[in-house]
């Protein structure tokens, strides 16, 4: 072999084990599904992405190649119909044998990942369908026998959550451990419930960095972190402040100087969420908000308008622009603010009054009714 000839072949060897290093290889069997297809899904953050779809041979046998960057590996999911079969947590170099049918049973070889993420799925899907079975027998117990299954649901809630904690804490640096912050036992019930839970997004997001720092799975478990710590340091604060009738808010306006809400001086107030990003919203300072705070402001009325937008600059613009006399603050975390679970917001733009200290109610819908509900107010 000539010099050339030696120097083009171990180029082209370096070149293939840089292509290998670069992926991972599932080699999987479908047994009860010969000659069928199965679709590769990989997790992308909060939702799925369709990678391909495979054929199986006739032996159900399939092979798929996923391209993993090192340092960043992925949870890979197989899917035959709609039903998931295969849960995978792939590395770099990774090749797995899986062994599955129709039904989701498998079987994983060559990941030790996997193997976990195999263990906390199905630890998962065994506290669900306990406590299903425990709802469905709440929904027709009476008497005695209500109360106690009650009890087994808080007790069963409680055994699964501790096992999660256990679960995070002894595996602090596998990835195996996002999912298992963000399952839920239906729509309104996350596993980690707990406003103190924040501190264990916060620990195990700083042990996974230290590991994985481009991961896409370690950026959202610290967005989710950093979200909860927000909140629990809002709930630290109200909870050391003195009594007050409604969430108290505290936030910069243009001039980075912060506004607390339980400060403003004014017989009766009204807070207002909105996004100056919105047309309509931002016509509505003009054709409402403006005439009420000219005929109330000299009478004690104030208005504390807070913007949820991301893009301050943006905001401030536009208060500038429709030069806003009130209170403007903006809360740049967005939907992330803590002040929208507070106030309960569903969307934007909502309104609340407090008059002498107290959030009050009252039928407020119309631009009529409104000016009638003020005057009563300031009264």
């Amino acid at each position: 072999m000539s010099r050339f000839s030696k120097i083009l072949f171990f180029a082209a060897a370096a070149m293939a084990a840089v292509s290998c290093g670069s992926n991972a290889r599932i080699e999987g069997e479908l047994s009860d599904a010969p000659s069928s297809e199965v679709v590769v899904k990989l997790l992308n953050v909060n939702h799925y992405e369709v990678l391909d779809t495979v054929k199986t041979n006739a032996s159900g046998k399939f092979s798929y190649k996923v391209d993993v960057k090192k340092g960043q590996p992925e949870f890979v999911y197989v899917f035959y119909k709609d039903t998931k079969v295969a849960s995978l947590l792939l590395e770099t170099g990774d090749k797995v044998s899986v062994a599955a049918d129709t039904l989701g049973n498998y079987t994983v070889e060559g990941s030790e990942e996997s193997l976990k993420l195999a263990q906390v799925e199905k630890e998962y899907s065994d506290a669900l369908l306990k406590l299903s079975d425990l709802s469905s027998k709440s929904m027709t117990a009476k008497g005695s026998e209500l109360d106690d299954v009650k009890r087994q649901l808080g007790q069963e809630y409680i055994a699964y959550y501790r096992s999660r904690v256990r679960y995070v804490m002894e595996n602090s640096k596998s990835l195996t451990v996002v999912p298992v912050f963000f399952q839920n036992f239906g729509s309104d019930l996350p596993v980690f419930a707990q406003s103190t839970d924040a501190i264990h997004f916060s620990n195990i997001a700083d042990s996974l960095e230290t590991v994985y720092p481009d991961s896409r799975y370690v950026k959202a478990l610290r967005t989710e972190a950093k979200r909860r710590m927000n909140y629990l340091e809002l709930e630290s604060r109200l909870n050391a402040a003195e009594p007050i009738g409604f969430p108290d808010i505290e936030l910069p306006d243009m001039n980075s100087k912060q506004v607390k809400l339980s400060d403003v001086d004014a017989k009766v107030i009204m807070v207002y969420f909105w996004s100056s990003a919105n047309a309509s919203q931002k016509m509505f300072n003009l054709d409402f908000l403006r005439s009420i705070y000219e005929d109330y402001h000299d009478k004690g009325f104030e208005i504390y308008q807070v913007s949820l937008d991301i893009d301050k600059a943006a905001w401030a613009r536009v208060v500038k622009g429709q030069n806003l006399p009130w209170i403007n603050v903006c809360d740049s975390r967005g939907a992330s603010s803590p002040y929208v679970s507070l106030y309960n917001l569903g969307a934007l733009p909502s309104a609340f009054v407090i008059a002498d200290g107290e959030l009050v109610d009252g039928e407020m819908s119309t631009e009529k009714s409104f000016r009638r509900n003020i005057e009563k107010l300031l009264k």
